[in-house]
């Protein structure tokens, strides 16, 4: 079956330019366009897209609120945000907001369909600069870890926190496996395991968690 995606940006040509992309997939299917962030919401309750591709500066609702409407209605919804803008603050509120990935709009045509492929299969999507950039952040931001969540780490086996801090780190699956030189099906086992001791959605909220409980701490 086809990934079903909503683009949602509030420049015509932008979405148009999104929706020929990836219709060119054999795999992706565009169902839907939205030229703000309120009719974002409605399409996404309406079509119940796989995957929606949010821009962060929309008018009526800009794309983290938007985000965070469509997460609090549909919690396994993913949402992979596209900006040209990379600065610190976007990246944290979006991810903070439930958004599931994050790419610059100067991705090439080949990233931003992998990009759509690989938030749909449940893994987080960050660009790598993106990454640099958020990991500066925390450490910018120097915050005290919050208690409730600090003494929700003790609930993982030791296992468990190590698969954690690896995908904090940015690693899949595949590179933990390595890394532990374990099996991969062992892995996905784990963090499925730590997502649901912990309450979080999916990769991306366990790396801000991990990060905000200081479980890792940016170099």
């Amino acid at each position: 079956m086809s990934i079903a995606v909503l683009v949602a940006d509030d420049q015509a040509m932008v979405r148009e330019g999104f929706a020929v992309l990836l219709n060119a997939q054999s795999d992706i299917e565009v169902v839907g366009e939205a030229e703000d962030g309120r009719e974002a919401v409605a399409q996404a309750a309406a079509l119940r897209p796989d995957v929606v591709l949010m821009d962060i500066r929309m008018p009526r609702l800009n794309g983290i609120e938007a985000t965070r409407e469509i997460v609090a209605a549909e919690p396994a919804a993913k949402v992979l945000v596209l900006t040209t803008f990379d600065l610190d603050e976007y990246v944290y509120q979006a991810l903070r907001a439930g958004a599931s990935g994050f790419l610059l709009k100067d991705a090439s045509a080949r990233q931003l369909a992998e990009g759509v492929r690989v938030v749909a299969s449940g893994e987080a999507l960050l660009a790598p600069a993106v990454t640099k950039r958020l990991i500066g952040e925390f450490a910018r931001l120097g915050a005290a870890p919050r208690p409730p969540a600090q003494e929700r780490v003790g609930e993982l086996t030791a296992r468990e926190t190590e698969v954690l801090a690896l995908v904090a780190q940015g690693l899949s699956n595949a590179e933990i496996a390595a890394h532990l030189t374990v099996g991969e099906s062992t892995v996905k086992t784990h963090v499925n395991r730590l997502l649901a001791k912990l309450g979080l959605r999916d990769r991306t909220q366990a790396a801000i968690f991990a990060y905000e409980t200081r479980l890792v701490t940016p170099s």
